[in-house]
């Protein structure tokens, strides 16, 4: 009998990452995702798991980097990994100022 395959999905192994406090459960505030950033902005990749739309890789959870461009409501955020730079999409609910 052959056994089935494991899924390797986008949101695999992300119990800790996309978990929040207790006290901070539920849906995030509408400014969240109100908030507007201009190009060459610096900005940190916080994934707000409440918010599946335009979620980034979790691998970009926790990094900084600058808005290259405005994507229709997302931005696309140079991000350094390792020694390549990348370019993410996120909404701005998963973007915070620094």
């Amino acid at each position: 009998m052959k056994m089935v395959r494991r899924s390797r999905g986008i949101r695999s192994k992300t119990r800790k990452i996309l978990r929040r406090k207790p006290r901070e459960r539920g849906l995030s505030p509408i400014t969240r995702a109100l908030q507007e950033f201009e190009e060459g902005e610096k900005v940190s990749v916080v994934i707000d798991p409440s918010v599946h739309k335009g979620m980034p890789h979790r691998r970009y959870h926790g990094k900084t980097g600058d808005i290259k461009e405005i994507r229709g409501n997302s931005y696309i955020v140079k991000v350094k990994d390792g020694n390549t730079t990348k370019d993410i999409i996120a909404r701005p609910e998963h973007l915070r100022k620094v």
